[in-house]
């Protein structure tokens, strides 16, 4: 089989991160179509969101240790393959039980994320790895910006089936960048593993990883419940209209962007747990502010989504430190760090998602939400603290 001799370009990475986050919202603006057409509720289409992030999960756990095992190569192509394809069921599904089956196969291409982190693992040290996902991450937060905007332009024209029929086209001609750009770089010191899942075994016991991984886990956490509690804070304290929601939703997108940028800049100057902790104290001191100005009577959607910003801003400074340091714990098993850690964030998601939705209400929304993404911020903040204190006596990664 034809396999190229070098590792892949940085725009061949980057298209396979940012596919993941546009397959997960760009067709959103059509679930009530989908819902009408296929017959069914929007209770029951709604499962291709929740769904596909519960398979994703899952799909990390299998895809990270598989290529610690067999090597990257094998596993993106495969995945993106079985991405490619069940685009296409989608487009061509009569009924909603087929739709959702494809719908859950599209997670594979979640491996592009995931494996194209560890990749950088493999061709960088660990302080190259921290600034190169920093601009990463910088450029994939441009998907879920533009991919709902342009899934509402396609279904306008042309149908919801169109926004599949993209998903399918960029698929197989992602596919074929792949096959021709992407090198294999799985470590060749390392030994196959026996079992698919020793890897994540091992990393489970070791207690920086779950330092790192944690750290990221509830960094994260604080943007799901940004996303939970804001749609109902802005319309219902602030009284904003539905395009000016999404214009301060979309704000703390622009602020990861340039805490990727940041990131992407100095990182590699620095020890990643030193980049975690400025991205902690980043997102805690701007909510931590904006609870001040809330008890001050300051209620401005302005004040209040500017003291959001720092959230976004503080994970594209905290999460290029965090994933790099939980490959860096064991290198040769950075493929299961990075599927590891990405389960736990979607799984903590989830939670967070939840207790959001019990814990906000019209009547205490912008003081409990703050609250809430502090507390995550704050959490993420103790772990990245125990992460530098686990790093001294080993004189930094191994």
């Amino acid at each position: 089989m034809y396999c190229p001799k070098t590792p892949p370009h940085l725009l061949t990475l980057i298209l396979l991160t940012g596919f993941s986050p546009l397959s997960l919202n760009m067709f959103l603006p059509s679930l009530a179509s989908i819902a009408v057409d296929l017959g069914t509720n929007y209770a029951t289409v709604s499962w291709s969101v929740s769904g596909y992030l519960a398979i994703t999960a899952v799909i990390q756990l299998i895809v990270g240790p598989l290529s610690d095992r067999i090597g990257r190569r094998p596993v993106l192509l495969v995945a993106v393959l079985v991405f490619a394809i069940a685009s296409t069921g989608c487009v061509l599904a009569q009924n909603i039980g087929t739709f959702l089956v494809f719908r859950m196969l599209q997670g594979g291409i979640i491996a592009g994320y995931a494996l194209s982190l560890a990749i950088v693992r493999d061709t960088r040290s660990e302080r190259q790895a921290v600034s190169l996902i920093g601009y990463i991450g910088m450029s994939m937060a441009v998907a879920p910006m533009l991919g709902p905007m342009l899934g509402g332009v396609l279904d306008t024209f042309f149908g919801w089936q169109s926004i599949f029929l993209f998903y399918a086209v960029s698929g197989f001609g992602l596919l074929a960048i792949c096959w021709v750009d992407l090198g294999e770089t799985r470590p060749k010191a390392t030994e196959p593993s026996r079992a698919p899942l020793i890897g994540s075994t091992a990393l489970i016991r070791e207690p920086l990883f779950w330092a790192y991984a944690l750290c990221g886990t509830f960094s994260v956490g604080a943007f799901y419940i940004f996303l939970t509690g804001a749609p109902l804070v802005a319309q219902a304290t602030f009284e904003v209209s539905t395009a000016e929601l999404g214009f301060y939703i979309g704000t703390i997108t622009v602020g990861f962007m340039c805490g990727g940028f940041v990131a992407g800049r100095f990182g590699a100057g620095f020890d990643p747990t030193t980049i975690m902790i400025a991205g902690r104290l980043f997102a805690c001191t701007g909510l931590a502010l904006g609870l001040v100005l809330l008890a001050l009577g300051a209620t401005s959607p302005y004040l209040f989504f500017g003291s959001t910003i720092f959230v976004g801003l503080g994970n594209g400074i905290t999460m290029p430190g965090s994933n790099a340091g939980a490959m860096s714990v064991r290198p040769e098993l950075a493929g299961s760090a990075v599927g590891l850690s990405g389960a736990l964030i979607v799984a903590g998601g989830a939670i967070l998602t939840a207790l959001t939705g019990l814990a906000v209400s019209e009547a205490n929304g912008p003081q409990v939400l703050l609250s809430l993404m502090l507390a995550s911020s704050g959490v993420a903040l103790a772990f990245a603290v125990w992460a530098a204190s686990l790093r001294k006596p080993e004189g930094g990664a191994r």
